[in-house]
C-alpha cells in the first residue's frame, strides 16, 4: 500500500535477491554487531570493500563505503561504524579522494547529502 518508498520496496527487494545466510556461532549469547548503519531508509549501502590499489598499498588499513540515493529524493544522512575510523573523506568511482572531500568524524558518525538518486563513495581510513 502508498508509495514504493512507504512500501519498503528496496529493502524487499534486496532482502528477495540478497538473502541473509545464517552461520552457526561458536557462543549461543554472543551480542549483536553491526559494522555500518544508515539512518535513512532512502540511502543503501551498497559496497563495503578494500580500496583499490594503488590507495590500498598506500594505506592497507582503507575501505571504501559506497552507498546511493533511492527514492528520488533529497537527503541527509548519517552513516555510523563500530569500526575506529581515524580519518573519512568522499572518493570518486575509482576511489580517488576528491578535492574538499574530507568529512568530519563527529559522534553521530558521518553526515552525507544526497540528491535524488546520487551516488557516494566514501574513503574510511581504520585506525590500528
Amino acid at each position: 500500500a502508498g508509495s514504493f518508498q512507504e512500501a519498503g520496496v528496496i529493502q524487499q527487494a534486496y532482502n528477495l535477491n540478497f538473502p541473509l545466510h545464517m552461520v552457526p556461532a561458536s557462543c549461543a549469547q554472543c551480542p549483536a554487531w553491526s559494522a555500518f548503519s544508515v539512518s535513512s531508509p532512502a540511502i543503501v549501502l551498497e559496497t563495503v570493500k578494500q580500496a583499490a590499489p594503488p590507495k590500498a598499498e598506500d594505506r592497507p588499513e582503507a575501505l571504501v563505503v559506497r552507498l546511493y540515493e533511492a527514492h528520488g529524493s533529497r537527503v541527509t544522512a548519517w552513516l555510523q561504524t563500530s569500526l575506529p575510523i581515524k580519518e573519512a573523506m568522499l572518493c570518486d568511482l575509482l576511489e580517488r579522494p576528491v578535492a574538499g572531500g574530507h568529512l568530519p568524524l563527529e559522534q553521530r558518525g558521518l553526515r552525507l547529502s544526497f540528491t535524488p538518486f546520487h551516488v557516494l563513495s566514501v574513503l574510511l581510513v581504520r585506525s590500528h
